[in-house]
């Protein structure tokens, strides 16, 4: 028995995110997951269980999701790199395997994980994407960035996030820490790049969808947001579009 890890980019639109739904969610869509066991299975008969280093919901994108695997035989890591691509391509998958590699057997690409970086780009002009279309969140209005960058700086730390997670988030315990968020521009993008350990369900989301009404304007106060621990004080959940998993750090 061999364990490999992959690097995965993906585009997570018309997909149900990473995991297997089951009987759950869209039947006529696949998961990330699924399509990368199927074309595995496709390659050398082996029915493996796949595990990334996050669980990205429907219509968030992947740069390079790391995941491992266990295989039987034993293969050279060009040959699965390049005969899973082969698969993924044919089942016309929105997704790659960017590269593979042979790791030692206890080596688990979610809970090694000492580092996540997660990125969400807003598209901010009057014009609607057309060649990004799916792949950014479209605000006409024009943000003030400035007052973004500010209230960004609240969310460092080590913060009780009940305000800014999902209410269907199944993490054992509301306290997490971030440890940087980073707001810069370019060709009318706001790109807002924010790495922790581990993340809530729509954490980043949630932070996303209150900075932009911040910057529409409105008088948000994050550490009051914080210390109220009620989810329908924050801004809304930004959508899915706009959000990548960029990388992980082990």
């Amino acid at each position: 028995m061999t364990r490999y890890k992959i690097l995965l980019e993906y585009d997570g639109r018309n997909t149900v995110g990473w995991q297997i739904q089951g009987t759950r969610g869209n039947p006529n869509a696949p998961s990330i997951q699924g399509l990368v066991q199927d074309a595995i299975f496709a390659f050398c008969g082996e029915r493996v269980d796949v595990l990334g280093a996050g669980r990205t919901d429907a219509g968030v994108h992947a740069i390079a999701m790391p995941a491992h695997f266990d295989l039987e035989k034993d293969a050279d890591t060009d040959t699965i790199r390049d005969a899973v691509n082969f698969h993924l391509r044919s089942a016309n998958a929105p997704v790659s395997v960017l590269s593979a590699e042979i790791v030692s057997d206890d080596f688990h690409a979610r809970f090694d994980c000492k580092m996540r970086h997660y990125r969400y780009i807003i598209l901010n002009r009057r014009a609607p994407a057309i060649l990004d279309d799916g792949r950014v969140w479209w605000i006409p209005r024009p943000l003030n960035i400035d007052a973004i960058r500010d209230a960004a700086q609240k969310f460092i730390g080590n913060h009780d996030w009940t305000s800014f997670r999902s209410s269907e988030c199944q993490g054992k315990s509301p306290i997490k820490t971030l440890d940087k968020i980073n707001i810069s521009t370019k060709d009318n993008k706001i790109i807002i790049d924010v790495s922790a350990q581990s993340f809530l369900h729509h954490q980043v989301r949630n932070i996303v969808g209150t900075l932009a009404e911040i910057g529409l304007g409105k008088p948000y106060d994050i550490d009051e947001i914080f210390a109220a621990k009620n989810r329908s004080v924050a801004g809304p959940t930004a959508p899915p579009d706009g959000l990548y998993f960029v990388n992980a750090e082990y």
